[in-house]
C-alpha cells in the first residue's frame, strides 16, 4: 500500500507531546518525521521549507486555530492534514474544509490509551497519504454548484410516496471521508424519507456531536442511536462511536439494538454488522448505500443485502476521498449502481418513487 516514507510534520503547542508524538511515529518504518512546529504560523515557514506529504495538527492552537489555519492552508499551499483532536466540534468544520480524517487525543496518562492513539494515528497517517485531497477552495465550489440544481432537487423530493416511508429501512456505511460524504445525502433528502440507518466509523463522543451538527444541517432529524430507539420516517439514526447497531423488529415496526462487541471487519461499529442485520429483518424493503472508506467493512453485509431483493448503491471512485470499501463492494456484485456523491440522493429519491 505504502510505496515510499510518508514525510509528516507534527503541529501542536505542547514540547512533550511534541516529542512523544516525533518518537513514536519515527519507529515505523513507512513514517518519517521531518519536523515539528509549535502553532499554525511557525507551521507554514515549515511547510515551505520541508515540504510534507501529510500534517497532524491539534484544531486547538495559539495564535491561529486549527480550522482557520486549514481554510488558510487550504487556498494557499493544499497538503492533507489528521486532526489530533480533543472533544471539539470544529473537527467537523474541519473535516469540511479539507482535513482528512481525524484521532482523538489521548489520556497522556494512560498507557493503554496511548498505544491505542498510536496504532489508529499511524492507520490513518497512512490512509491520509493515498486519499484524494478536497481541499477548502474545492468545498466551496461545489457547494455553489450545488446551489444551481437546489430547485430542482426540491421539487423531485415533493414525489416521495408517504406509503413507503414506513415500509422501507435505508441503511448507510462510511469510513474515511464519509462525514462529509452522509452529510451530502442527508441534505439531499426530504422529511418524508423512510427511516435511515446510518454505521459511521467513528470514536465515542464524537458520533453524538456528528449527530447533532447533522441535525442543524438537514431537513430530516438526525440523532445518536440509543439502544431500542425506533426506526420512523424522516429520521436518520448514527450507530453510537463504541457500540454496534443492528436491526430488529417487533409487533410494533422496526427498531435498533445498539451494544458494545468485539470489532467486526476490524471496526466497532462495524458497517457489516449492521447491513447483516438490515438484510436478515428487512431484505428487499431495504436500501444500502456504501460510501467512500478504506478496507473492505460493509462490503459483505451489502453482498448479503442484495441476495435478500435490498437495492444497492455504492459511491463512484472519482467522488470517494478513498475508493476501498466501495470498490470491494462493486469488484464482488455487491453494488447495483454506482454513483457520485452529489447524485447519491438524487438515485435514492428515484428508485423510491418507482415503487
Amino acid at each position: 500500500m505504502i510505496e515510499k516514507n510518508i514525510k509528516v510534520l507534527i503541529i501542536d503547542d505542547s514540547l512533550l507531546f511534541r516529542n512523544v508524538l516525533k518518537n513514536e511515529l519515527n519507529q515505523d518504518k513507512h513514517i518519517d518525521v521531518v519536523g515539528t512546529a509549535v502553532d499554525p504560523v511557525d507551521a507554514m515557514d515549515k511547510i515551505k521549507e520541508l515540504n510534507p506529504d501529510i500534517l497532524t495538527l491539534d484544531v486547538e492552537m495559539p495564535k491561529m486555530d486549527g480550522l482557520t489555519f486549514i481554510k488558510k492552508l487550504m487556498v494557499e499551499r493544499p497538503v492533507k492534514v489528521v486532526l489530533v483532536s480533543s472533544m471539539n466540534i470544529s473537527v467537523f468544520d474541519a473535516l469540511h474544509s479539507g482535513a482528512v480524517d481525524f484521532v482523538k487525543k489521548p489520556d497522556m496518562s494512560s498507557g493503554n490509551d496511548l498505544q491505542m492513539f498510536f496504532r489508529e494515528l499511524k492507520t490513518k497517517i497512512k490512509i491520509a497519504s493515498i486519499a484524494k485531497l478536497v481541499t477548502y477552495a474545492k468545498a466551496k465550489q461545489e457547494e455553489s454548484h450545488n446551489e444551481v440544481s437546489k430547485a430542482a432537487i426540491q421539487k423531485k423530493e415533493t414525489q416521495v410516496p408517504l406509503k413507503s416511508a414506513k415500509q422501507k429501512i435505508i441503511a448507510i456505511g462510511a469510513s474515511t471521508g464519509g462525514t462529509e460524504a452522509t452529510l451530502k445525502i442527508l441534505k439531499g433528502l426530504p422529511k418524508e424519507i423512510p427511516g435511515i440507518l446510518v454505521t459511521q466509523h467513528m470514536p465515542p463522543g464524537f458520533t453524538k456531536m456528528y449527530a447533532d451538527r447533522l441535525n442543524k444541517i438537514c431537513k430530516i432529524e438526525v440523532r445518536e442511536a440509543v439502544d431500542g430507539d425506533r426506526v420512523e420516517s424522516g429520521l436518520a439514526l448514527i450507530a453510537p462511536g463504541d457500540k454496534h447497531m443492528r436491526l430488529k423488529r417487533d409487533s410494533k415496526g422496526y427498531y435498533v439494538s445498539c451494544s458494545p462487541g468485539e470489532k467486526v471487519s476490524g471496526h466497532c461499529p462495524s458497517v457489516d454488522v449492521l447491513f447483516n442485520s438490515v438484510a436478515e429483518i428487512a431484505g428487499n424493503n431495504s436500501v444500502g448505500i456504501i460510501l467512500t472508506g478504506m478496507g473492505k467493512d460493509g462490503a459483505q453485509g451489502l453482498m448479503n443485502m442484495k441476495k435478500t431483493g435490498a437495492y444497492t448503491i455504492g459511491q463512484d471512485e472519482k467522488s470517494c476521498v478513498v475508493y476501498g470499501m466501495p470498490m470491494v463492494a462493486y469488484n464482488i456484485g455487491a453494488v447495483q449502481v454506482q454513483a457520485s456523491i452529489d447524485s447519491i440522493a438524487d438515485v435514492l429519491i428515484k428508485h423510491l418513487n418507482r415503487l
